[in-house]
């Protein structure tokens, strides 16, 4: 059959159909991955389902019968019912780019923690939340989630002025108490000698992703498909001092880490590394099985059906020697028990130096990376159950 698998128990004139087939590289990725059967079994109903709702008026009696069937069948996960390619193409280079180009200007002086530069770029991010109707959250009086110096100063020395955390929020229809957090670090590590780091992909490119994810959401939110999950964007500081803008939320947080279902944290995600000189279509996905099969197998499925990346867990090695596990914002949530991915496009020549520049971001690549996490964030945000953690 030219590498397409029939969908065993599918009526027999589904089988002559490819719209019911999934194809061989589709089929594949459940089984090198060891995704679980019910997840398998859910993917395929999805293929059986949108082919039924096309063709209802033909053959009524069909319809009626695979309804029926998925509305009874006990599954372990359920996919979110409104598909969110629509808003996922809300997100695009043009606006990204325009952001990042504030962002990670001249203007921010390298958006060192709690530098007039980087509180310079909070308020942007903030006046874009306004700007698209995203509110701070209801249980905060305002964008800010201030943090002393002591704190930021207790375990080393640096003499850090006071900084904030930003948060944007959007709450959930149906489980508002039930939070999913997508956190960047806005932070980078100033100027050096009389010239300023720019860090336009560490880690203006997940900041400004995060920006073009709230927007998503907020367009579904308003066309009446708002997530039934409360969405809680976290812009952290400290990041480039030892986590610790993280470290305070999650010692600190404004919503409990027990209701807390995951954390999609974004790190670098607008270049290519060596490993990867011949394409920008992939993305390191680390974490996500460390504490929750769910979450795993959500990212591989919501990469299957939106945005076809390769998934590179390299990094997802706990013996990496590079420790990039322990090395971004997840890392604070994922300790405490909160399931936790950590996304990023490894390093390249330009990291942590002053030629980490907006014009060499590949913004292809930083728009299908932020597509891909709000797909995922649509899937997290949605579905029936949340991440169950499995592991320790």
């Amino acid at each position: 059959m030219d590498g397409l698998l029939f969908l065993s128990g599918a009526p027999s004139f589904l089988w002559r159909n490819p719209l019911y087939l999934l194809s061989k590289k589709q089929f594949t990725i459940f089984h090198q991955l060891h995704i679980s059967h019910y997840y398998f079994i859910n993917f395929c109903h999805l293929y059986i389902y949108q082919f039924t709702l096309k063709n209802m008026k033909k053959i009524p009696l069909l319809g009626l019968m695979v309804v029926l069937t998925m509305s009874c069948t006990t599954q372990k996960v359920s996919i979110a019912n409104t598909d969110p390619t629509k808003y996922m193409n809300t997100i695009t280079a043009d606006e990204l780019k325009t952001h990042l180009y504030i962002v990670a200007s001249d203007e921010m002086e390298g958006r060192e923690t709690g530098s007039a530069g980087q509180k310079k770029a909070g308020v942007y991010l903030i006046d874009q939340y306004k700007k698209n109707a995203v509110p701070f959250p209801t249980a905060a009086s305002d964008y800010y989630q201030k943090i002393p110096a002591a704190f930021l100063n207790a375990k080393r020395n640096e003499n850090l002025p006071d900084s904030e955390n930003i948060w944007a929020y959007i709450e959930g229809s149906e489980k508002p108490n039930e939070v999913l957090v997508i956190s960047a670090h806005y932070d980078h590590v100033g100027a050096k000698n009389g010239e300023i780091y720019n860090g336009a992909d560490d880690d203006g490119s997940g900041t400004v992703a995060l920006l073009e994810i709230a927007q998503a959401f907020q367009i579904a939110k308003k066309e009446g498909h708002g997530p039934k999950r409360s969405i809680l964007f976290l812009h952290v500081t400290g990041e480039e001092h030892g986590l610790h803008g993280s470290r305070y939320y999650s010692e600190n947080p404004l919503f409990p880490l027990a209701n807390t279902i995951t954390d999609i944290n974004i790190d670098m995600i607008g270049r290519r590394d060596e490993a990867h000189a011949g394409s920008n279509n992939y993305v390191y996905v680390t974490g996500a099985n460390r504490l929750s099969t769910d979450l795993d197998n959500i990212c591989t499925i919501a990469n299957a059906k939106y945005t076809n990346l390769d998934l590179d867990y390299k990094y997802n090695d706990p013996k990496d020697p590079n420790h990039f596990y322990e090395r971004s914002d997840h890392y604070n949530f994922a300790k405490n028990g909160v399931p936790s991915v950590f996304l990023f496009n490894g390093v390249h020549a330009d990291y942590h130096k002053p030629t980490d520049s907006p014009d060499k971001i590949e913004y292809d690549a930083l728009t299908k990376r932020a597509k891909f996490a709000f797909v995922t964030a649509w899937e997290l945000a949605n579905r029936t159950e949340r991440p169950i953690v499995d592991k320790k």
